[in-house]
């Protein structure tokens, strides 16, 4: 498998559009997803999980396999649901069934591998090897050693809800000659959504929850965003501008204030252009950097950047988790505890555990254990306190309780260096 999606790179850096891509959806790819399927996700309109598709692994992958060579394969629409945002608003989410899911997960595998040799060093969400700390970190080495005063906070208004398909499709033939392959994907962003027992048709948009939708958004911003800014408007500036794009998140850092004002006034038209819209109360201007001696912040990736000096009063780019993030941190922590407190006492600690190292893992940046270890002690805390709240159990006591938290829960330490000379530095010794 790794020898085909090697091959298919190749291809795309020799070849301007590519064919025969759809007979790249075996039998093979297609088991292969079902591995990766974790058992839990939540089931699509069939309810059928992993577990009941398993029972005739090798039947039903032969009759999907049949299905696609004839072309009678239509994927069924998906369940929308709604998950908390963690600041009052729900964020829609699209569930697919299970089998929907492994045919996008193959189709996924072979967009990516199609477009990974022709995206530009300033995308990093959901590519392979390029994760939001390296963003950060690039974005943390160019304010402090390029010539960067101002930075374009942006934030595009419903991203994924607003995708425009007949744009997206252009985009793809732009690279792939094949039309069965080009079909499925037509049909799968027209496949719609279930709400409440209703139909609805998409017109535009991709799912959230799809395992295509996140290479979908970058082929769309690779077109409407990347390529337009390096290629076209950065030959107009007056001094150096720089993009970090994460998924739809992104931001451009700019020497020169004229600069950002007249890269603003475009972004805004060329959104329009293809079905998008820039937030107005997200999205702004603001002074950053070593020679702008203000307090402005701006949150991107879930930390909050500010500029900071050394000890030994250097300028530095200082980052903490924002408000918004460590509100949720606490408010899910806290709902969990309470709803899972009566389970086992090692099966409880050994899942708190996972969840709270993902989230210090994240979070453990260059500069910033004390903030980690805050969080850390807020989890004690707030664990302690709602165990003890048990009916008809022995309570904790706090010095004994903490003695088992350190014993059970990892400890904060700093988990990636972001200020190492080269790429990000990983800490893989816990």
């Amino acid at each position: 498998m790794g020898t085909k999606r090697q091959d298919i790179r190749t291809l795309s850096k020799r070849h301007p559009k590519l064919e025969t891509l759809m007979n790249r959806v075996d039998k093979e790819s297609l088991i292969r997803q079902h591995r990766l399927q974790k058992k839990d996700k939540a089931p699509g309109i069939d309810m059928v999980t992993k577990e009941v598709y398993q029972e005739n692994l090798n039947e039903n992958i032969d009759d999907l396999m049949h299905r696609l060579k004839s072309f009678s394969y239509k994927p069924q629409p998906v369940r929308r649901v709604e998950i908390d945002k963690g600041n009052g608003k729900k964020r829609p989410l699209g569930i697919p069934v299970y089998e929907d899911r492994l045919f996008q997960g193959a189709m996924a595998d072979i967009l990516s591998d199609v477009y990974e040799p022709r995206f530009l060093d300033c995308s990093y969400g959901f590519r392979p090897n390029r994760k939001a700390h390296d963003a950060i970190k690039v974005i943390n080495d160019t304010i402090m050693y390029k010539k960067v005063n101002y930075i374009l906070d942006c934030d595009i208004k419903g991203f994924f809800d607003n995708v425009n398909h007949e744009w997206l499709m252009k985009f793809l033939r732009n690279d792939i000659a094949d039309p069965n392959y080009l079909r499925y994907i037509a049909r799968m962003l027209k496949s719609g959504v279930m709400i409440e027992g209703k139909y609805e048709e998409t017109s535009v948009g991709t799912p959230q929850g799809g395992l295509i939708s996140p290479i979908l958004a970058n082929v769309y911003l690779h077109y409407v965003l990347d390529i337009w800014f390096e290629k076209c408007i950065k030959k107009q500036l007056y001094g150096e501008a720089y993009l970090v794009r994460f998924a739809d998140d992104f931001l451009i850092m700019f020497q020169y204030e004229r600069d950002a004002q007249r890269v603003y006034e475009a972004i805004i038209r060329r959104m329009e252009l293809f079905g998008l819209e820039l937030s107005k109360e997200k999205t702004r201007i603001l002074p950053f950097g070593r020679n702008c001696g203000t307090r402005e912040t701006f949150d991107f990736l879930g930390f909050t950047h500010f500029n900071s000096k050394t000890r030994k009063g250097y300028y530095s780019v200082g980052h903490k988790i924002s408000r918004k993030k460590k509100k949720q941190f606490k408010s899910n922590l806290k709902k969990w505890v309470k709803e899972n407190r009566t389970t086992q006492f090692d099966e409880f600690m050994k899942t708190l555990n996972k969840k709270l190292t993902g989230s210090f893992n994240y979070y453990s940046l260059s500069g910033m254990i004390k903030e980690v270890r805050n969080l850390w002690q807020h989890s004690l805390y707030v664990t302690f306190k709602w165990l003890n709240r048990r009916s008809q159990r022995k309570s904790f006591k706090l010095e004994r309780f903490y003695v088992v938290w350190q014993e059970r829960i990892i400890h904060p330490y700093i988990h990636v260096d972001i200020w190492s000379g080269g790429k990000v530095i990983y800490n893989k010794n816990v």
